[in-house]
């Protein structure tokens, strides 16, 4: 699974991108309310470690997310 941190313009915030190994979407939330996404994809539990990864990642990168 992969996370990128999309940065947000002006009324339009930041968000995050959760893709599987083919690069398919699974999620797309905002980086303030991830909650019901991760939830829906079954990553409820790891919201918090989750998080603390997004938050330290630069926008634009992508980053490889072992479970």
């Amino acid at each position: 699974m992969y996370i990128i941190k999309v940065k947000g313009v002006a009324k339009i915030p930041d968000y995050v991108q959760l893709r599987d190994e083919k690069f398919t979407l699974l999620a797309y939330f905002r980086v303030d309310r991830p909650e019901k996404s991760l939830d829906k994809v079954g990553l409820a539990d790891k919201a918090e470690y989750i998080m603390n990864l997004v938050n330290e990642l630069p926008f634009g990168q992508i980053l490889k997310l072992e479970l």
